[in-house]
């Protein structure tokens, strides 16, 4: 199984109430991306000044290549669902089943408010201010706190230069989510929590319009 993060809410460590359960069966493959948790520091230099899809895509290809990972199931989360997605168009033989978490299916009026605005603003507004203002956006609850400590505080460890490279591919998604809406791929799971109102309608909209797709709403217990 490999767990795919989504970009700048931090490292791989945001699966760490997961895991265990995991492991019980699975052999469990936590990747960071560029610039994220164990794929940064001083020895870690990219040299390209804007990413693309396509090549964090890649660099997932070549980690499972080094490990001689064949198949696996793949588990992301927001932003990491379209890369999952995208990894299935790049090597569909590598992708055995697919659970796509707040899965990006088409952008709401507020998800394209949130990225213009961080478009506007992301040159002279300092980045984190940008991540508090989307993490309260995004997780308003009072229940939502400790997720949007862990957001921002993992946040903190994304220099400013690698928010700008990785906030520039906000300009791929809609060509890539009209792409994909086009063309489906074998058995995608997509699981959603009710409070993820972003984008819980869209997946559910969308699961019903896609043969190939079974919707879940995970309820949360105790609330």
């Amino acid at each position: 199984m490999g767990c795919v993060r989504p970009w700048g809410g931090g490292s791989s460590s945001i699966w760490y109430r997961q895991i265990r359960d995991f492991r019980k069966h699975f052999n469990v493959l936590l990747l960071d991306l560029r610039g994220h948790g164990e794929s940064q520091g001083p020895l870690q230099t990219w040299e390209a000044t804007t990413y693309t899809f396509k090549e964090v895509c890649q660099e997932i290809v070549e980690v499972l290549d080094h490990l001689g990972v064949e198949q696996a199931h793949f588990v992301g989360i927001s932003l990491g669902t379209i890369l999952i997605r995208n990894l299935g168009e790049i090597d569909p033989g590598r992708v055995r089943s697919m659970i796509l978490g707040g899965a990006i299916t088409r952008l709401s009026f507020r998800s394209r408010f949130l990225v213009a605005m961080g478009n506007m603003s992301k040159r002279f507004i300092p980045y984190m201010w940008l991540y508090q203002l989307f993490a309260w956006i995004i997780m308003p609850k009072k229940r939502h706190q400790q997720s949007r400590l862990l957001f921002v505080n993992e946040a903190k460890k994304l220099a400013q230069k690698e928010f700008l490279r990785w906030f520039r591919l906000t300009y791929e998604i809609n060509p890539l989510l009209k792409f994909f809406e086009e063309k489906e791929l074998p058995v995608p799971t997509v699981p959603d929590g009710e409070e993820d109102h972003l984008f819980l309608p869209r997946c559910g909209t969308w699961s019903a319009a896609t043969s190939t797709a079974r919707f879940r709403c995970l309820r949360i217990q105790g609330m």
